[in-house]
């Protein structure tokens, strides 16, 4: 079966990709090569052809001027000086002036360019890693901790740009230098020239061992840093947790480990590149001794001048600048491999909830929703249904009642196709869920949850997040309709309130109403409510009940509850046991029926709170209802 994944996977390709951490998984693989990770960028980079090709041109003129001076050292030793050539002297100095002068401008040009390429570059890949991250299903961000996206998002991102922004240009500058150096070095004498390179694959060998020992170690300081980005983010949003417990120094001590690992990673990162460096300067050194005694032992066979000597060691000098340069920029190289390792983990990732190819695009529904022979589980050794079957009838009221863990919230997810089956299907009006668009299906779905969630913002930004572009009258109307306008317009700056973290300054009951607003503008055919009402007192639910019975007013409900004053007037109730109906029928049915939801009424409401009434005076009240 063909499927398909919304989101942009630009950032897939170049070479080495396949070896990567399968992420959440833990299984380890193949990570992926510093030359794949340069074949994305430039896959990227080559787009904006024009400035990289200006910038290429610029770097080849930096090395040609880098050239042409050790020339004009040559011609002054060998031919100015011995001809007492006075006049000369000024057009040398013009020369180096010049070549300094230019040399300035066109590293400011290419520095600039290159600059810009690599901000476009990583411009792209954050908003292919976040569209990526909005395109995951459910089961991922199960298995995912938010502080380590966080990181791999910003850190992570943040570490390539300091590569693409100086690294890169260093790197690229040094590829023509030490191109057009080393051609020009083995048409003087080949001789010293191979002698001298001689000692680059000791330098090559050198840099692969301390770089896997350094990409190693950064990788460590890198899933340290979202450590300590996870703990913080929990720990500031627990922040009221953690002082009614009084646990401020458990935490810190937490928090201490993990900035220690953190630390010690740092340490061992420096302690390798305090060995490496010096491996290749007393390489370097030994080039210079090379061209120091061997071109000293033809001068005075008479096979050399002294200029070209001096020349000579110039060009040494900008040949190991390659080499001296990369030894210092191996931690930010390093660095940035592993950052993205950790991208490619994360964009690598494929969806487990995806759209068929041929997806048809779900129509507007009345809203009969039906499970045939439903299998699902989280995982393999835990099923939650088995051989499930349920039927939401369109424009009635459905309620599920039963015990912590028995599947109630599991078949709200599977309705909104946060999960899929194992087995059997689930239809609306006809369709399966698998074969129709996600976002037709959940067009048409609205929950509203005990666990709300608001983002930090006005009133009216949270409300208009059911329609975005619904208009400030419409937002106001759905508002009133959720008995949400009278303390909104409350407040001195109305619906332009900012709520805070969370809605931190709304209380339960405002938050709630805020939320029943926003599925209110959304519109949707079926609304699931997920033990909306559980947690608020007396006056906020009776205010949320008149909202709910608005926002279900011709709608399919399916209502999740375990206070069941929420539910006796709910067209059918389901009594769910470890997966499986042990009973349904009406409230006063399953009164009388006197088995499972008869004895969850009781605890919950005994006989004092029902003013002493007999059982089968009450059944009569309600059968009255």
């Amino acid at each position: 079966m063909s499927e398909r994944n919304p989101a942009d996977q630009q950032f897939r390709t170049g070479g080495g990709l396949g070896g990567m951490r399968k992420f959440g998984t833990g299984e380890k693989v193949k990570p992926a090569s510093i030359y794949g990770m340069f074949v994305s960028i430039y896959s990227h980079a080559k787009l904006e052809w024009k400035s990289l090709t200006a910038a290429v041109l610029c770097m080849s003129a930096m090395s040609l001027l880098q050239f042409a001076i050790p020339q004009l050292t040559r011609i002054t030793i060998d031919r100015i000086i011995p001809d007492r050539a006075f006049d000369r002297l000024f057009l040398v100095c013009i020369g180096v002036l010049g070549a300094a002068a230019l040399l300035g401008i066109l590293g400011y040009i290419s520095t600039s360019l290159i600059a810009a390429i690599g901000q476009k570059v990583l411009y792209k890949l954050r908003n292919d890693l976040y569209r990526h991250l909005q395109s995951l299903d459910v089961s991922f961000f199960d298995r995912s901790r938010i502080g380590d996206l966080m990181s791999r998002v910003t850190n992570d991102v943040n570490i390539l740009q300091q590569m693409i922004s100086s690294s890169m240009m260093q790197l690229i500058s040094d590829l023509f230098t030490f191109t057009a150096i080393a051609i020009y070095m083995l048409w003087i004498d080949w001789r010293l020239t191979l002698l001298l390179l001689a000692t680059f694959p000791f330098m090559i060998l050198t840099t692969r061992l301390f770089g896997k020992r350094m990409r190693a170690s950064f990788r460590i300081v890198q899933e340290s840093v979202a450590d300590v980005s996870d703990h913080l983010q929990n720990a500031l949003t627990g922040i009221r947790l953690i002082k009614s417990f009084t646990t401020e120094s458990y935490e810190s001590e937490r928090f201490s480990k993990r900035t220690e690992k953190n630390m010690d990673a740092n340490i061992q990162v420096v302690r390798l590149r305090a060995a490496y460096e010096p491996i290749i300067d007393f390489l370097n050194f030994a080039g210079l001794a090379i061209v120091l005694v061997f071109g000293a032992w033809l001068a005075m066979k008479g096979q050399m001048t002294v200029g070209t000597i001096v020349a000579f060691i110039a060009y040494l000098r900008l040949l190991q600048n390659p080499i001296r340069h990369f030894s210092r920029i191996i931690n930010t190289i390093q660095q940035a491999a592993a950052g993205y390792e950790r991208i490619m983990e994360i964009l690598n990732t494929k969806a487990e909830i995806v759209e068929k190819q041929d997806a048809a695009v779900l129509p507007p529904v009345e809203g009969r929703i039906v499970f045939h022979h439903v299998d699902f589980a989280y995982n393999s050794a835990s099923p939650v249904l088995s051989k499930f079957n349920l039927e939401l009838a369109d424009g009635q009221i459905t309620a599920l009642v039963g015990s912590s863990g028995s599947g109630k919230t599991t078949i709200a997810h599977l309705i909104a196709r946060f999960y899929d089956p194992q087995g059997g299907a689930i239809t609306i009006d006809g369709y399966d869920l698998k074969e129709v668009t996600l976002s037709s299906l959940r067009e048409q779905i609205g929950i509203v949850s005990q666990d709300i969630v608001l983002f930090n913002g006005t009133i009216i930004e949270n409300i208009r997040y059911g329609s975005i572009h619904a208009t400030d009258e419409e937002v106001r109307a759905a508002a009133k309709a959720a008995n949400a306008s009278g303390f909104i317009e409350a407040f001195p700056q109305g619906y332009e309130t900012q709520i805070g973290e969370r809605g931190m300054k709304l209380s339960g009951g405002q938050k709630q109403r805020i939320s029943i607003a926003r599925a209110i503008l959304k519109n949707p055919r079926v609304i699931i409510l997920d033990e909306a009402t559980a947690s608020l007192d007396t006056e906020s639910e009776q205010h949320i009940q008149e909202a709910l019975a608005g926002l279900l007013q011709g709608r399919t409900c399916l209502v999740i509850a375990h206070r069941l004053s929420t539910i006796q007037q709910a067209d059918r109730i389901y009594v769910l046991e470890q997966g499986r109906i042990v009973e349904h029928g009406t409230h006063g049915e399953l009164i009388q029926l006197a088995g499972r939801y008869r004895q969850l009424y009781e605890l919950q409401f005994p006989q004092s709170e029902r003013g002493g009434k007999t059982a089968n005076t009450h059944n009569r009240e309600v059968k009255a209802l």
